[in-house]
């Protein structure tokens, strides 16, 4: 089992990670924050401008612990890698796919498909639980067109068609999850997405956490022998992990905007855990950042039984068991890249 409970998260934004021996110790204006054991950690993530020493870095690539380092809006920056994992035969294999257009779109489709469905179950989702407090008409038909939607996403017969019905699946789909936001909702609402920066406090948790995923499916990713920077879907872009964000699409409403949903509908969040810029982003202040950050680990310990394996698992390897089947399947021990298809 993988040291998956214990991930470090650093939030202070000039805060400085260094190694000591066999343990990090986090700095901050020359004064010790925090030292703790290297090998406690699965992961570390830095949300700070200052970085980390090149020995820790190096400690962590030799050890197989992921460093990554978001700025302190969540968005990802870069993570330090050591030696490729893997066999050079399975980096091969996906290279000349994902030169293949024909092949990168056969396994791009399962990804989306994946996606549209996981959307479509958290739309009945909240139907289910929260009927008398929802538009349930706009919401069923919302998630009918929804399930309309999968045969041809597995007739799409270019990456160019199949990115056309998954941006009218998204739009479908952000278009009542206003209505799934259930308290709060002076504070907390939905118009649509935007980024670059997040305008509001939804689309700020969307952007953090989406970060938060990006980096587990990279780590994933690297984990598995696969190159997380060599995409299907996503087309390759020099310091992009397109490979990571094709993962993460089936994750996306399942994992992540399940998880935004459960912060706001419980309370955990608050009004006064953003903050506005004079640029009007709106970003997670330090207390925000600590809250989301420690339910994100709470909801990785939670469990669901996955429908390829069969097996009950936490949902934190979600992305590793996706990227384990995804080399699989590159490898050739399975006919097909399998999906995580959420109920």
């Amino acid at each position: 089992m993988r040291r998956l409970l214990n991930s470090l998260f650093v939030t202070t934004e000039d805060a400085y990670l260094a190694l000591d021996g066999e343990n990090v110790v986090v700095k901050h204006a020359d004064a010790e924050m925090g030292r703790f054991p290297l090998h406690m950690f699965e992961s570390i993530i830095s949300f700070t401008y200052a970085g980390a020493s090149p020995a820790l870095m190096g400690a962590c690539a030799s050890r197989g612990i992921g460093l990554s380092f978001c700025r302190p809006s969540g968005r990802f920056l870069a993570r330090a890698c050591g030696e490729a994992n893997g066999n050079v035969l399975l980096r091969r294999t996906q290279y000349r796919i994902a030169d293949d257009l024909e092949k990168s779109c056969e396994i791009a489709r399962t990804m989306i498909f994946g996606k549209v469905h996981n959307a479509r179950w958290s739309i009945d989702r909240t139907l289910r639980d929260h009927r008398m407090r929802v538009d349930a008409e706009r919401m069923e038909r919302s998630g009918k067109i929804l399930q309309s939607m999968l045969p041809g996403i597995m007739q799409a017969a270019s990456l160019d068609s199949l990115r056309g019905i998954e941006g009218e699946a998204a739009s479908v789909y952000f278009s009542v999850f206003d209505e799934m936001i259930l308290k709060s909702k002076e504070h907390f609402y939905f118009h649509g997405r935007n980024r670059r920066p997040p305008l509001d406090n939804v689309n700020s948790m969307l952007s953090f956490v989406y970060g938060l995923l990006r980096g587990d499916c990279a780590s994933a990713l690297e984990t598995a022998g696969l190159d997380s920077y060599v995409g299907f879907l996503h087309q390759d872009r020099p310091g992009r992990s397109s490979l990571a964000l094709d993962l993460m699409e089936e994750l996306r409403t399942c994992f992540a905007d399940r998880f935004v949903l459960t912060v706001i509908n419980t309370g955990i969040v608050k009004g006064e855990d953003f903050d506005k810029r004079e640029s009007g982003a709106v970003v997670l202040s330090d207390n925000g950042r600590k809250k989301i950050l420690t339910a994100w680990q709470e909801r990785k310990r939670e469990t669901f039984t996955h429908p390829f394996t069969k097996e009950k698992l936490p949902w934190g390897l979600a992305p590793y068991v996706q990227a384990m089947l995804l080399a699989r399947y590159l490898r050739g021990d399975i006919d097909g890249y399998p999906p995580l298809l959420w109920k």
